[in-house]
């Protein structure tokens, strides 16, 4: 169980930084698409906004843009293939100019994981949405192994562990190949801390979210950094 609220969590946002790090953003139609991750099934944990993570993240963006529109198209339940044969269409009707794409811990979770075909499924959605103009965010996934959960019983653990890593080191692969803005948080100091997971051995609680909101934040803060033309009176 976690000993601190998020106001004190070391990882998390403090109040402003949403502000300052998205100040003047660019986008204003953002497109979710993948399988639980993106539609919100974290665990609650006192002291943690309850507000499920793409929400969240939604919701910084709407702070600092006026006529901000969202559309989340998540599903519990999907493998890769699956979010790019329901989802893709739909989102690409929506026109967005940046989209979350998240998904594949379905896929990595049993055995049955074929690295190959859920790549291809990823690069699919990325090179579609790119093409139609929309900035996409990426994400390597927390490693379900680690979960303290009965439901992931110890000889599942080892193989997991590998499928799970395969799963986002490939994710970023693709992510520097295509150009993505990717959130990694599978190296984040956090990611093999027990206390992040939730019950189910499937999912992270609230602090997991709260975590992954603020890697996200900061990527495209980052990325906001990079871009902004530099001022002569600065130079």
């Amino acid at each position: 169980m976690c000993s601190f609220a998020e106001s004190e969590d070391p990882h998390c946002l403090r109040a402003g930084d949403s502000a300052r790090l998205l100040a003047g953003h660019p986008w204003r139609r953002f497109a979710v698409l993948g399988d639980s991750v993106a539609e919100g099934l974290a665990e609650p944990l006192p002291g943690y906004s309850e507000v499920q993570f793409a929400d969240r993240v939604a919701h910084e963006l709407a702070a600092t843009a006026p006529g901000f529109d969202y559309l989340n198209l998540g599903r519990r339940g999907l493998r890769t293939r699956e979010v790019r044969a329901t989802q893709l269409g739909p989102a690409l009707d929506f026109r967005p100019d940046l989209t979350l794409v998240v998904c594949g811990g379905n896929d990595a979770f049993p055995a049955t994981y074929r690295p190959d075909a859920v790549d291809a499924e990823l690069r699919a959605m990325v090179t579609a949405l790119r093409a139609a103009g929309a900035a996409v965010i990426t994400v390597g996934l927390y490693n379900l192994s680690y979960s303290p959960s009965p439901r992931v019983p110890d000889w599942l653990r080892p193989g997991l562990r590998t499928r799970m890593r395969t799963l986002s080191e490939r994710t970023a692969v693709i992510a520097a190949e295509l150009g993505t803005l990717h959130v990694n948080l599978t190296a984040h100091p956090a990611a093999t801390d027990p206390g992040l997971f939730a019950a189910d051995g499937r999912h992270v609680n609230a602090r997991g979210d709260a975590i992954a909101l603020a890697e996200t934040v900061r990527v495209l803060g980052a990325h906001l950094a990079a871009t902004r033309p530099v001022r002569m009176d600065h130079v």
